[in-house]
């Protein structure tokens, strides 16, 4: 063997090109879906979906829109729950992960530093002049745990207060923050966190008086019923950390990039500055599962305080360059075609569409949110006919209205929607930011017609009403 041949070593062999064919394996096997779900994975899934009627089959998926094996088209205003921000498959996102793999990068060696991290750590900082660092994980609730283990190295103190009906996650760390209690209910113990009500200063006060928190972590609008801090809260609750020597930790991981008309949610309120930001979802372009948690520079130095800390926070595939590449791709998106501008314009049109139905509808009591996050509340009619419906619904289970509404959303109009949480009364519309006014004026008519059933009498819906209110009873 010469010199030259022993320096250069040959690349491995290849498999055979098409010994994995994922267009045949999915031709074959698609139509059982259902079935492998109720066999391997989670079995509720299949039943509830089953039940309600949303156990549809969709075969592909664009922008805001999905199509059956029929060519029949449903508009998405559930996004994912948010991850869907630019919709399905952007061709810029796509051309961006072609061309990582294409480029067939070095990646996760562990021990370099590749460009792309930095690049878009770079580029979410610019629209938080006032923080100085990134960490990048794999989740929306890898972030919260992130931000949580942060705040309390930095603090040197064990607890974290969180707001009543929060979510924030569903591991360990972020369920201690979690306000909901179906959610938190066997799985105790979990770590010394405490509960306060959101926009009460008089109890976030009393529990920093005690000297032990290390910071707050809040939603600037909860998921769980679209619900807002009052105004002046968040930066009153920020000059009260500070004075107690405790972060402030803002989980836009729902709320961020520009789903409520600023690129974060805690920008509507002036002078609010968190010490720690928590991102996800819409990041990931609805590719690559992406987190990341920005902060301060002097947290961040308090963490990696020496050498032998380097990697006392980690995670396996963060960073890795089909995430960073996906994010890189989306905020170019975001800048180029106006997101934000639009989440901002078709929300306020959607919403002000919507809160000039409630005067008349008597079971509508709400519209509220900001941008394309808009929460819409269903209440007690006046009426002696709708209110005796309306008292069978909620003696069986509280949201069964709501979920009343979703069905024939979806099933005449093939529009998507979610129940804001359990046991709410509560739509939740979070589409994708690129929806317009073709897009309002399709749910808003559907809208219309389905309140005129319900307040009509519509056989169908309310047959479905007692099909609903059996299956809560029997599940009792």
């Amino acid at each position: 063997m010469t010199t030259a041949e022993s320096a250069s070593p040959s690349p491995p062999s290849r498999g055979r090109a098409g010994e994995f064919d994922l267009r045949a394996l999915l031709a074959a096997r698609g139509a059982e879906r259902y079935e492998l779900h109720d066999r391997y994975l989670n079995h509720q899934l299949p039943r509830m979906l089953h039940t309600i009627g949303f156990d549809k089959v969709y075969e592909r998926a664009e922008g805001a829109y999905f199509w059956d094996a029929d060519g029949a088209d449903y508009l998405d205003m559930l996004a994912g729950f948010g991850v869907m921000g630019l919709g399905r498959h952007h061709p810029v996102v796509r051309k961006a992960l072609h061309d990582v793999l294409d480029a067939q990068l070095a990646d996760l060696t562990r021990f370099d530093c590749q460009p792309l991290p930095g690049l878009l750590a770079e580029q979410l900082l610019t629209h938080t002049p006032h923080l100085d660092r990134v960490f990048f994980g794999n989740s929306g609730t890898e972030a919260v745990e992130t931000a949580l283990k942060f705040a309390r190295h930095a603090t040197g103190r064990p607890r974290i207060l969180y707001c009543d009906h929060a979510f924030h996650g569903l591991t360990a760390g972020s369920l201690s923050v979690n306000g909901e209690s179906g959610f938190r209910d066997g799985f105790a113990p979990l770590l010394p966190d405490t509960a306060v009500p959101l926009g009460d200063l008089d109890a976030l006060a009393a529990e920093l008086a005690k000297g032990d928190v290390a910071a707050l972590i809040v939603e600037p609008i909860q998921g769980k019923g679209v619900h807002e801090a009052p105004p002046g809260y968040p930066r009153a609750a920020q000059e009260l950390l500070h004075r107690h020597k405790a972060l402030l930790i803002a989980d836009e991981v729902q709320t961020g990039l520009g789903r409520t008309g600023c690129f974060y949610a805690h920008q509507h309120a002036d002078g609010v500055e968190p010490d720690l930001v928590c991102v996800a979802k819409a990041l990931s372009g609805g590719y690559v599962p992406v987190g990341a948690t920005l902060g301060k520079d002097w947290i961040f130095r308090k963490v990696y305080s020496s050498m032998d800390r380097v990697l006392v926070h980690s995670a396996s595939f963060g960073s890795n360059a089909q995430a960073m590449a996906a994010g890189l791709a989306v905020l170019s998106v975001m800048e180029d075609e106006g997101i934000i501008a639009n989440a901002r314009v078709t929300g306020e049109l959607l919403k002000s569409r919507l809160a000039a139905l409630v005067d008349k509808y008597e079971l509508l009591a709400d519209v509220r949110g900001r941008g394309l996050m808009i929460g819409i509340e269903f209440g007690r009619p006046k009426s002696l006919k709708l209110r005796s419906r309306w008292a069978m619904l909620q003696a069986a289970r509280k949201g069964l209205f709501a979920q009343m509404v979703v069905v024939p959303l979806l099933q005449r109009h093939r529009i998507l929607t979610q129940v804001s949480g359990d046991r709410l009364e509560v739509i939740k519309l979070i589409p994708p930011l690129v929806i317009g006014e073709k897009e309002v004026d399709r749910f808003v008519d559907a809208f219309t017609e389905v309140m005129d059933d319900a307040h009509n009498g519509g056989g169908l819906m309310w047959d479905f009403g007692k099909t609903l209110v059996k299956q809560a009873v029997a599940g009792r």
